[in-house]
């Protein structure tokens, strides 16, 4: 106790250690602010009007053929599309929480039904640990929340 009473006695290290906390007070905020996750437009629609957005989006993005499939039975896939001679199966998932193995698997299931070269899981979220194994293992393309805002990105220049 003598010691703490010593260092709390001392202006300078009273100074010191203010400083410190204010310093790390503003790290602090700072990484809060800028590593927050940026909220979206896409983040607030209903399932249909996702699956229509990102198919928008693909035609932007130089998809041809893109078309919505049916909203029920659509055996895990809700947009086919076509670019450079390469049809794709495309599921969305717009979710908030981290995308499962369960998309995936539909995925594949999905591909093949509509006989796709590629299969697709397109969300507005990231992937869990198992989902990425799996994709890799059964041949699955992951476009993640970070995907999907370089495609903006693209898109908006």
């Amino acid at each position: 106790m003598g010691k703490v009473m010593e260092i709390l006695s001392d202006p300078q290290m009273i100074a010191l250690i203010i400083g410190t906390a204010v310093f790390i007070f503003i790290v602090g905020i700072i990484f809060l602010v800028f590593h927050k996750k940026k909220h979206y437009e896409w983040d607030n629609m209903e399932g249909r009007e996702f699956e229509h957005f990102c198919a928008d989006l693909l035609k932007r993005r130089g998809f041809q053929d893109v078309v919505v499939t049916k909203g029920s039975g659509d055996f895990g896939i809700d947009i086919l599309a076509e670019r450079d001679g390469i049809s794709y199966g495309i599921q969305c998932k717009n979710y908030h929480s981290p995308i499962g193995v369960k998309a995936v698997q539909e995925v594949y299931a999905g591909r093949d039904y509509y006989d796709c070269m590629v299969g697709v899981v397109m969300s507005n979220q990231y992937f869990t640990g198992p989902a990425v194994e799996a994709a890799k293992k059964l041949k699955i393309v992951l476009w993640d929340r970070g995907y999907m805002e370089e495609m903006m990105a693209e898109v908006d220049e």
